[in-house]
């Protein structure tokens, strides 16, 4: 028999760093989950990515119960960390803060195909190269036709 579900919590917390500080501890809290019990599972399976940001979808069941699901870093900060720089361009149409190659897209819609809504690499490629230009940074030379 399946187990009843009390709520679905999404957060962004930096891997291997969980910790019963704000934001997890509250969320967690307030639907009676025991946080350093999340913080310890947590850890263990997001030490391989220390200090990037994971995604994480926690299912709390009635009888306080949980289970996680870690989704893959989002395209905005692995765009970021393709390029080496801290943060996006506050006016993305005028300030280009700098540009990333046809390439670079592939490789991170690769890593995110699991969690966009795209059926082939190259629709997400064009999903990752639209997040890329709001953030101001150009994607050099034309899309490629046949990859």
């Amino acid at each position: 028999m399946a187990k009843e579900i009390s709520g679905i919590i999404k957060l962004q917390i930096r891997g291997g760093a969980a910790n019963p500080a704000p934001p997890v501890g509250p969320a967690l809290g307030a639907k009676g989950v025991n946080i350093m019990e999340f913080c310890k599972q947590f850890n263990a399976r997001t030490q391989d990515k220390p200090g990037k940001i994971v995604p994480v979808v926690i299912t709390v069941f009635a009888d306080k119960s949980f289970e996680f699901v870690i989704k893959t870093a989002p395209a905005a900060s692995q765009l970021l960390e393709a390029m080496k720089k801290s943060k996006g361009s506050s006016e993305p149409n005028r300030s280009k803060i700098g540009s990333v190659t046809w390439d670079q897209v592939k490789l991170i819609a690769e890593d995110k195909m699991n969690d966009l809504n795209a059926f082939s690499v190259q629709s997400a490629m064009k999903m990752v190269a639209g997040t890329a230009r709001s953030m101001g940074i150009n994607v050099k030379g034309n899309f490629p036709k046949n990859n």
